[in-house]
């Protein structure tokens, strides 16, 4: 705990630094956190940050988060790899019209990664993401999307991480980029399915959480459209009790 306390405090400094969206009521704060490990190469990167402007400007997708301008989605993206790297590519912006969400994916497809390490600090990615969403108390429900294409292997676990206060109320979602040519169900390359189920078990988070999988980097694109499209028609409020 006292190495998550210590990551906690350095991210609160991070992230004093960027700027945040003016407080609003807002149905949903959704923050994607892209991997850079050493396993994502600069053409994959590339699939990954185009894939994720190409989702955002789907119709069907835009039309979900411009539903309501007056509960806007408040949407921030940042990239992780290492311990010591979480770089924001999209600080909180309120998509509150078509030219606001214009800009989010002008911004966000026009990034060049900014990597910082090697390994996989999935961990402290999602620490760096909870902490994000502590930005937007507004918000009715707080998402982490992770995006992945392995395991964590340095810091804190997911489920250290989930050990702390700052997940309370937090949804995790993750889009699994799988190898599809790997069949093995263990070691550092695994199957599609096998990594799909480790987000499963160890990775998402909440009562309606979900892992959808890619089949490869050239998948990504129609993956975080389908789980776009999930995520944002989930229903504001629970059931009605009679």
């Amino acid at each position: 705990m006292a190495r998550i306390r210590f990551i906690l405090r350095t991210i609160a400094l991070s992230i004093g630094l960027c700027q945040s969206a003016e407080a609003q009521s807002c149905r949903l704060a959704l923050v994607l956190a892209l991997d850079v490990s050493g396993s994502v190469n600069a053409s994959e990167y590339e699939q990954q940050i185009n894939g994720l402007a190409a989702a955002l400007s789907d119709p069907e997708v835009r039309s979900l988060i411009l539903f309501s301008a007056d509960a806007p989605v408040s949407l921030a993206a940042f990239e992780w790899s290492s311990r010591n790297h979480q770089y924001v590519i999209q600080p909180w912006i309120s998509l509150d019209g078509p030219a606001a969400l214009d800009r989010a994916i002008a911004r966000i497809g026009s990034h060049r990664k900014v990597r910082a390490g090697l390994k996989t600090a999935m961990g402290t990615a999602l620490l760096f993401g909870a902490s994000m969403l502590e930005q937007q108390p507004h918000c009715w429900q707080k998402t982490i999307d992770l995006s992945g294409d392995g395991k964590n292997n340095i810091g804190p676990s997911p489920q250290d991480a989930y050990q702390s206060v700052i997940f309370n109320a937090v949804t995790v979602n993750a889009l699994v980029v799988g190898d599809p040519t790997s069949t093995s169900v263990e070691g550092t390359s695994l199957s599609p399915q096998a990594l799909r189920q480790y987000y499963e078990d160890e990775v998402i988070r909440g009562p309606n959480a979900f892992a959808i999988i890619a089949n490869g980097y050239a998948d990504y694109a129609q993956a975080m459209q389908r789980k776009l499209l999930r995520e944002l028609a989930l229903p504001i409020f629970g059931a009605v009790q009679e």
